[in-house]
């Protein structure tokens, strides 16, 4: 039987090939952490030479695009990978990249995320928080939950957030152009409305968000130090 150690390591390898293959330069590091409810891996000092240059010509949004087309091709890879060698079903794939650092963040959530999760202490900040920032956004969740995966690791999903005006534009044809949009904003909001730290006595390390607009469903990332 593979140990979780084992399938840590041999998920990490995989993942730093696949980036590799697709991007022509692998990440410095991928680190991977498994819970009941989903897995996390995170990927640090990771752009390559020619993104590089596009983000020193203040071309982020090109090289958001080139990112995106890149990783709805290798997602599908990976699902695959986790689920016929390690027995790992994810039906759901997440990911964020933080440009500013060069990070970024996969987080797949498996059949279990859906029943409600333990309370730990400094949910409900953590909740009233995510739940006010949606709202300055677009509109307060139907539904949120969220859990740590590991000591440095919290995850947040919500349901329910997508306005009518959104959903017209994704029937347009508009998703990287709204995806790109809510993230710069989301991002900058939950930078600035960072109390619920104290509460969990840690310090923000990062933040990573995404969707999955065809379920209205969205994930949130924190890392801490």
């Amino acid at each position: 039987m593979v140990t979780l150690k084992e399938k840590n390591t041999q998920i990490s390898s995989f993942t730093g090939k696949l980036l590799r293959n697709r991007f022509g330069k692998g990440p410095e590091s991928v680190n991977v952490s498994i819970g009941e409810r989903g897995i996390a891996i995170h990927i640090r000092n990771f752009i390559s030479p020619v993104e590089q240059f596009l983000l020193d010509k203040e071309e982020e949004q090109a090289l958001r695009y080139t990112r995106e087309l890149l990783m709805k091709s290798l997602l599908p890879e990976l699902s695959a990978y986790l689920k016929t060698e390690l027995a790992l079903e994810t039906e759901e794939l997440y990911y964020d990249w933080g440009l500013h650092n060069a990070s970024g963040m996969i987080v797949g959530l498996f059949d279990l995320h859906s029943e409600k999760s333990e309370p730990y202490r400094g949910q409900k900040s953590v909740h009233d928080h995510v739940i006010k920032v949606s709202g300055m956004v677009q509109k307060e969740p139907v539904h949120i939950d969220s859990w740590w995966l590991n000591p440095k690791t919290l995850i947040v999903v919500r349901e329910g957030i997508l306005i009518i005006l959104e959903k017209e534009l994704l029937d347009l044809g508009y998703e990287n152009i709204l995806k790109t949009t809510k993230r710069k904003m989301e991002k900058r909001f939950l930078n600035q409305e960072i109390g619920f730290t104290e509460v969990l006595n840690k310090t923000l390390s990062d933040i990573y968000v995404d969707w999955d607009f065809s379920r209205d469903r969205s994930v949130i990332a924190y890392t801490f130090q």
